[in-house]
This record gives structure tokens, C-alpha cells and sequence, in this order.
């Protein structure tokens, strides 16, 4: 059952790597408890260096079914669609 109190996006824009990826972990944990199937995460364009550590843990995640580049209209490369595993 989906928790629609739950944000089905993340931000980690102006953290270290360090910390957006613990941030990431328990967001995408979250979101998979709480029901969500696709959620977004906002790196930020920058350096690109954010966008390509968030990418590499989203390749190993457990939980991610997969995830793309996010459209013209959902933040384009500052933003990464992620698609969970489903229960």
C-alpha cells in the first residue's frame, strides 16, 4: 500500500558525496517501504561529479529496477527517474 504522505522525490544538491548517498540509501529504502515505484532524485547539473556517484550506487542498489535520464519537463540532466523493484 502506497503512504501518499511520502515525498516521492529527493534532494541532494550542495552535499558532499559522502552525504548524498547516505541520503540516497534511505530515501530509496523509504520510498520502497513506503509503496512508491518510481521516485526522483535531484543531483544538480554542476561538475557532473554528484550526477555519475549517484548513477554508480544506482547501477548496485538492491532496490532499483532501473532509472533514465529525466525528461525536458521533470529537470533534464539534473535529475535522474528511478524505477524501484517491486515486493
Amino acid at each position: 500500500m502506497r503512504d501518499d504522505s511520502l515525498p516521492d522525490e529527493v534532494r541532494l544538491r550542495h552535499l558532499t558525496v559522502d552525504e548524498a548517498l547516505l541520503k540516497l540509501d534511505r530515501f530509496l529504502h523509504d520510498a520502497f517501504v513506503g509503496g512508491l515505484y518510481q521516485v526522483k532524485v535531484i543531483h544538480g547539473k554542476g561538475t557532473g561529479t554528484l550526477r555519475r556517484e549517484v548513477r554508480r550506487t544506482l547501477d548496485s542498489h538492491p532496490l532499483v529496477k532501473s532509472y533514465r535520464n529525466a525528461g525536458r519537463g521533470e529537470g533534464g540532466m539534473g535529475v535522474t527517474v528511478v524505477e524501484l523493484t517491486e515486493k
